[in-house]
């Protein structure tokens, strides 16, 4: 398969310019190395390919976050040999335990900032390893220092050359996804009126749209380490994208909401489409919107209202009302993404003080402890393994296997199923051992010169590099480089001879080999285990929502939902059960609000004691429901026979209530909690009443 790969892969303009831009960062590094006669100077050229990325933003990000790393790394190394160093055993012990702890804590952080952990760690292993290994030529000292500097020529190696030759900001990128973004929520909206039943699932569509949302965070946090446009966004970024998750919210309600009406027989769609035309004629209005104008509905909002409810049945009058309150809630929600787009796009970094910050945590993203608490045993295993090996074995390159299987163990780790990309690793050593002997013993013999050995380098750098701009055949292209500038060992008195050839190559390949066995049998999972995993906490996120109060705590809470939504979707989930879980998932994140609405609105029923105790009741089994869910392989269970009972009790009780705005709101509610987060079908505990009032 690697094979097939590398012969099919033809790389175009955008990926040889990256791979061009690459090489000459690798080359002035390797270069300034060898000016300083440094101890290993193939660690600036690795530091090179390892950061690489097209947009310059990302490479400045994971320039500051690998130095600091690996300073840390180097400082923790610098504190556990000298007092361990004759204690083998526990050496290795403690060695994996940092190992383990740094990789659990960088699998929790959902940011570039993850990278200083993981590099923490693994730079520990690698300082520690070499210092083992030439302990007859180098204190740990002169390595730990060598390592830093070496990093850190690589680092600022690659970020002069990324900032000034072709650089491409990541700016420009992220307006083109906002702009597709908004685009692609008003055309939803466009067609999800006056269309129950379209080409593709609204569900899947909008999953689509919490996806890119969750895409954009992702390259916002790079915007602080770069000059050009929107740069030091982030925040502004991350505050507009966390409104968003409201418009998003306020979509899938809707969607719900239009199958209601079908499966009610509803019969005034055209009046349906004249509103939503005439919401989409505001919304697309030319001039900006100002702070002022946010709770501004179209002209003809309460008419066309006035017109779709009159002459309608109860139950279609309630399931109209609810939509009512969405549209209103997604005018005044995408009106305020729009107000902050506009002002990040004039560079005001200020948040209007009409506009309730979400952002009051840095960020609410979903975190999974269970799949870190495993990434961080499976490194740890895997380090004290390969370190056992070592010793028992006594071979002298040892070293090599240790570093290395600590290295993959924490790269891949954060991959839910590594051991396909491990295998690539192993194929891929394999063929970058070849490279290295052509190289070793076929080409470097006759080159005098350093831009002969760049002349050289430059095909193997091309070809390899170009491909790690194609996210299928990133690992290829990764392993191919890096293994092979590693293998080459570069330096300025070059001696390769066979022997430490195939010893070296067979110690690496053996570290990435009791890499692949450990994580097979403590981290692998399959996406569909995955997402039942992230299923379950998404029911206890949904248990949670019972008892908070509607206010910026909630609203950071269906931010962080929706995040994880936005992490189902990237899951490659064959089961169509799974899929249509995930689809669920994201209906019941809009709404929660309900769960919380209803709480409020009890308080305002002191005269009706009996519905304030079912309501109260109700809140017990829906908690029993999500907690059932929650356990293992229940993320799918169907809610009891009480639970529907207490529902069809609580909206025959509400329409007893005198207020007509209250008991609207009430049984608004109810029937949003009925379908969207039990999802028991309109007709299955519909009891038949009239609408005292309306």
């Amino acid at each position: 398969m690697l094979f097939k790969q590398i012969l099919a892969f033809r790389p175009g303009r955008m990926e040889l310019t990256f791979a061009l831009k690459t090489f000459i960062a690798g080359m002035l590094a390797l270069f300034v190395s060898f000016r300083l006669d440094l101890i290993n100077p193939m660690w600036s050229i690795g530091t090179v390919m390892i950061i690489a990325s097209p947009f310059s933003g990302m490479v400045s990000s994971k320039c500051v976050y690998r130095l600091i790393g690996t300073v840390a790394g180097a400082i923790i190394a610098l504190l556990l040999t000298p007092p361990l160093i004759n204690t083998p055993w526990l050496f290795s012990v403690v060695l994996a335990l940092w190992v383990g702890f740094a990789l659990y804590i960088s699998l929790l952080d959902r940011t570039p900032r993850s990278y200083v952990f993981m590099l923490a760690g693994y730079s520990t292993a690698m300082i520690v390893c070499n210092a083992i290994g030439y302990i007859d030529s180098y204190n740990i000292f002169d390595l730990a220092l060598a390592r830093v500097l070496e990093i850190s020529i690589g680092v600022i190696a690659h970020a002069v050359v990324s900032a000034t030759v072709l650089p491409i900001h990541i700016g420009s990128v992220i307006r083109q996804r906002v702009t597709k973004l908004l685009n692609d929520t008003e055309n939803l909206f466009s067609n999800l009126l006056k269309n129950p039943h379209p080409d593709q699932n609204y569900s899947e569509l909008l999953a689509g749209i919490t996806r890119d949302s969750s895409d954009i965070h992702a390259l916002a946090v790079h915007l602080s380490y770069e000059k050009g446009e929107l740069q030091g966004m982030t925040k502004q970024l991350q505050e507009m994208l966390h409104q968003m998750s409201m418009v998003i919210a306020n979509l899938v309600a809707m969607s719900e909401k239009r199958e209601q009406l079908h499966q009610l027989d509803f019969k005034k769609s055209e009046y349906l489409e004249k509103l939503q035309q005439h919401v989409l004629n505001f919304l697309n209005q030319k001039q900006p919107v100002a702070e002022s104008q946010l709770t501004e509905l179209p002209a003809e909002f309460e008419a066309d209202f006035n017109e779709l409810l009159r002459d309608v049945n109860p139950e279609q009058y309630i399931v109209l009302s609810s939509i009512k309150m969405d549209i209103r809630h997604f005018i005044h929600n995408i009106r305020t993404v729009k107000l902050l787009w506009g002002l990040i796009q004039a560079g005001e970094k200020n948040i209007p003080e009409s506009i309730t910050p979400i952002t009051t945590t840095y960020p609410s993203l979903h975190r999974d402890y269970g799949v870190a608490v495993r990434g961080g045993v499976s490194a740890f295993l895997i380090t004290l393994i390969v370190c056992a090996l070592w010793i028992l074995s006594g071979w002298r390159m040892g070293f090599m296997m240790a570093q290395m299987g600590a290295v993959t163990a924490c790269i891949l780790t954060a991959l839910d199923n590594p051991v396909p990309v491990l295998r690539i690793f192993i194929w891929g050593s394999l063929v970058s051992a070849g490279l290295v002997f052509v190289y070793a013993f076929g080409i470097f013999p006759h080159i005098t010169a350093f831009w002969e050995l760049a002349l050289v380098l430059l095909p193997m750098f091309l070809f390899s590099v170009s491909m790690m701009a194609n996210p299928s055949l990133m690992p290829v292209g990764m392993v191919l480089g890096i293994n092979t500038m590693m293998g080459l060992n570069l330096r300025n008195s070059y001696n390769m001879d066979a022997v430490t050839y195939f010893d070296s190559s067979f110690a690496m390949i053996l570290g990435v080999l009791v890499s692949l066995i450990v994580i097979y049998f403590v981290r692998a999972m399959s996406p569909e285990t995955s997402a039942t995993r992230i299923l379950a906490l998404h029911s206890k996120a949904m248990r949670q929502a019972l008892v908070l109060p509607y206010g910026t705590q909630f609203r950071i809470h269906l931010r962080s939902m929706l995040d994880r939504i936005g992490v189902l979707n990237t899951k490659m989930v064959q089961s169509s059960e799974i899929r249509s879980s995930i689809n669920a998932a994201l209906v019941e994140c809009s709404a929660i609000v309900d769960l919380s609405r209803l709480q409020e609105l009890a308080g305002q029923l002191s005269d009706h004691e009996l519905l304030v105790k079912k309501i109260a009741q109700l809140g017990q089994q829906l908690e029993h429901y999500f907690e059932l869910r929650e356990q293992a392989g229940l993320w799918n269970a169907v809610p009891s026979t009480e639970l529907v009972r207490q529902l069809q009790e609580l909206r025959l009780l509400a329409t007893n209530v005198e207020d007509n705005e209250l008991r609207l709101r009430l049984l608004i509610s109810l029937n949003n909690i009925q379908c969207s987060i039990c999802h028991i079908g309109i007709s299955n505990t519909q009891p038949h009443f009239t609408m005292a009032g309306a």
